[in-house]
């Protein structure tokens, strides 16, 4: 376990008034903890910054300007969502003979998985781990040695074990893995060839084509008579047909009537 000693001030400045401190380089906090009176306090940001921007967990050792003197850890941290610059933390104070729960960084050791060699992925799943203990038990950090680690093989929660700490993180879930590579596979495009209908064959028709503008002049109308020869003249019958029936004769004109006599 790690331990830093952070000067701080007892803050004046509560509420909305807070602000005015940043102005100065300050960050306003709140110290509290188990049968401890809430304390409100102020750090600079130079000052603040190495115990959040550190990889390792550990006990602050808190100064304050009045003379007092408190252990604690760092419980949370807000930020600017413009600037990403501190805009108030919680320092909650600890008790040495008390469990208390807190995240872990996780540090992945042993050089390139065998997996990795292979041409698997490493992938690392959860960076902390929340675990309980007594002040005086808090790891740096929490190891896992990851040489022998083989393509489709993870190391769970249940696998980690660290001395008078109890891991309060699901026991099944995934800490780090190595997973085959992705190949990425081209659609096969299936190209299907477009099925011509044979066209229809073209009806050649015997004799001499009839010229452009004689051909709708050459069927006679629909359901009309059928136009008689130019001229008036007959057509001469083929050879041994029989001859045409002669006309009838006109009937003779009737006598006239007698005249009546006088």
């Amino acid at each position: 376990m790690s331990e830093i000693t952070v000067n701080a001030s007892v803050r004046k400045e509560v509420g909305k008034k807070a602000h005015t401190l940043r102005y100065k380089g300050d960050v306003p906090g709140i110290f509290y903890g188990h049968s401890k009176s809430n304390i409100p306090v102020t750090i600079p940001e130079k000052t603040l910054k190495p115990l959040y921007k550190t990889s390792a967990a550990g006990i602050i050792n808190l100064k304050l300007d009045d003379g007092s003197t408190h252990k604690c850890i760092l419980k949370d941290i807000d930020f600017d969502p413009i600037t990403d610059k501190p805009v108030h933390f919680d320092l909650f104070g600890v008790n040495e003979n008390e469990a208390l729960t807190l995240e872990v960084p996780v540090l992945l050791t042993g050089g390139i998985p065998q997996g990795v060699k292979e041409g698997g992925i490493l992938q690392h799943i959860l960076h902390r781990l929340k675990v309980s203990c007594l002040p005086k038990d808090i790891p740096d950090h929490i190891e896992i040695n990851v040489a022998t680690l083989g393509i489709n093989k993870s190391i769970h929660v249940v696998d980690i074990k660290v001395p008078n700490v109890t891991i309060m993180e699901n026991a099944k879930t995934a800490v780090v893995a190595v997973v085959p590579p992705v190949i990425e596979k081209v659609a096969e495009v299936a190209v299907t060839e477009a099925v011509v209908a044979p066209a229809e064959p073209e009806v050649i028709g015997k004799g001499k084509k009839p010229e452009e503008g004689e051909e709708g002049a050459a069927a006679p109308a629909t359901g009309g008579a059928a136009k008689a020869p130019a001229g008036g003249a007959a057509k001469t019958p083929a050879a041994g047909a029989k001859a045409p029936a002669a006309p009838a004769k006109a009937p003779a004109a009737a006598a006239p009537a007698a005249k009546p006599k006088k």
